[in-house]
């Protein structure tokens, strides 16, 4: 039994050598490895519904924790097969030139470490990167997937995230102001206007009632009376769903209450002359 678990497979002279015990050390290695993943994604979503930690911070951990074990698994693989390390060695500038030829990737490498690792982004944050409003899907070691308002998947390197300038929208309070301008007819009754834009914001399910919405007059336009309707709101995927909403109703409030949206205005000087 002995003799077989020595018998070399491969040998590649003084750089490694494969054999039956080699092949053998690595199949129990990577049981035993995927065991232990197993185990950490079962304490993982244990902390979950006991709200120890968030959804975001369960899916860092647990990537982090795969990274880990693959290249402690690469490690144990190498001692397996006796690796002879003077090698690395020998191919030290060969590695070091590759990696100057793929600095970008390496760039994303890093920030992807970053994101696993910093509370900053979170799988289902919702996200604005180059005047893009998307949510998190999925943070990769190179790469990260995000989904805009439309459904559309997109794939961003990790370094726009880290090194670019990026709102997340979900970092702090997820209640957050937005507010809408409509302009009314000179003459109108401001009063009421007021009070049919408060009551529009109160009908709707996805807007808070604590903050109140609050109603603004913010100007004597060119040809209208200027409001803004000022609410909080924690559907923040979903916000502009929810002002096209809020559009429909004041609109229909102001019809039933005579309330005028006015047309733009312009005045036209015709000059005569001789031609």
């Amino acid at each position: 039994m002995k003799d077989f678990l020595e018998y070399e497979i491969l040998n590649f002279g003084d750089d490694a050598i494969l054999k039956v015990s080699s092949i053998l050390y690595i199949f129990i290695a990577s049981i035993v490895i995927y065991i232990i993943y197993r185990w950490i994604k079962k304490l993982i979503r244990s902390a979950v519904k006991a709200g120890r930690i968030d959804a975001g911070r369960a899916y860092a951990i647990s990537q982090m924790s795969k990274y880990i074990l693959v290249v402690f698994l690469l490690f144990l693989t190498l001692l397996a097969l006796q690796v002879n390390w003077k090698i690395f060695y020998v191919l030290g500038p060969l590695l070091i030139g590759f990696g100057l030829g793929i600095q970008q990737v390496f760039n994303d490498l890093v920030s992807g470490i970053i994101l696993l690792i910093e509370p900053s982004i979170r799988v289902n944050d919702i996200v604005e990167v180059d005047n893009i409003v998307a949510q998190v899907k999925e943070i990769g070691l190179r790469t990260s997937k995000v989904e805009s308002r439309e459904g559309i998947a997109m794939i961003i390197p990790n370094h726009k995230l880290v090194s670019e300038k990026l709102i997340n929208w979900s970092s702090n309070d997820p209640v957050t102001r937005f507010s809408i301008e409509v302009g009314v007819a000179y003459g109108s009754d401001v009063q009421l206007v007021k009070k049919l834009l408060i009551e529009v914001a109160w009908k709707h399910s996805k807007v808070i009632t604590n903050p109140e919405p609050i109603v603004f007059f913010r100007d004597f336009g060119d040809s209208s009376l200027n409001f803004e309707l000022v609410f909080w709101s924690n559907h923040l995927f979903q916000i502009e769903i929810v002002k096209s909403d809020l559009r429909y109703l004041i609109d229909e409030a102001f019809r039933e209450n005579n309330v005028t949206i006015p047309f733009p205005q312009r005045d036209l000087h015709v000059k005569s002359g001789n031609l």
